[in-house]
């Protein structure tokens, strides 16, 4: 099984972090912010990964370390349960519908860390969440798990479905791009033979 584990201590944020990228779904998330907690759960039940995190964090001061060290360890624990990455697809996307707001994402798990990432927000929160941290999580996950992760808004102005629109469309897009090609089940697929 693709199981890694992070455990990752700062100054600032004190984080055990579980993934299982063979798992069925299940979470057990507790962030110290409720919204991330909430976008945590979504993305390990779209993509149909256990996930487990731990996060202690300087949440007195904003949420923006706590987001990005998750994202962090997160991107960590994915490359490494990675492994060399033999008879993964490699590339997934989708379009995602979230109410009124429409999110396009494309994935390569290329060994190469690219995020283009264009979301707009009418409001810079949702409850005591800055709407930025967004684009940070997916920028420090991006940066730890080696890949290129395009995140398009297509529609839309409310910032809770843009984000959670988000989560959803990574999350669905990563189980594609990570799922195993019976075909191709022993290659590594590269043309140079590793990613």
């Amino acid at each position: 099984m693709r199981i890694a584990e992070i455990a990752r201590k700062t100054a600032e944020t004190d984080i055990f972090l579980r993934l299982n990228l063979d798992g069925s779904g299940k979470s057990e998330i507790d962030s110290g912010c409720g919204f991330l907690d909430h976008m945590l759960t979504l993305f390990a039940s779209h993509a149909g990964y256990d996930l487990t995190v731990k996060c202690v964090g300087d949440t007195n001061v904003d949420y923006h370390h706590t987001t990005e060290d998750i994202g962090i360890a997160l991107g960590q624990a994915f490359f490494s349960a990675l492994g060399d990455k033999r008879g993964i697809v490699r590339y997934g996307d989708i379009t995602l519908p979230m109410d009124e707001s429409l999110i396009a994402v494309a994935v390569d798990i290329s060994g190469r860390e690219y995020l283009a990432c264009n979301l707009t927000f009418a409001f810079e929160k949702v409850g005591d969440f800055d709407t930025e941290l967004c684009e940070e999580f997916w920028l420090a996950f991006v940066r730890q798990a080696k890949l290129t992760l395009h995140i398009r808004q297509l529609a839309g102005k409310n910032a809770h479905h843009i984000i959670e629109g988000t989560f959803k469309a990574v999350a669905r897009t990563l189980a594609k791009a990570t799922a195993i090609d019976e075909k191709r089940k022993d290659e590594v697929p590269s043309t140079k033979g590793v990613l």
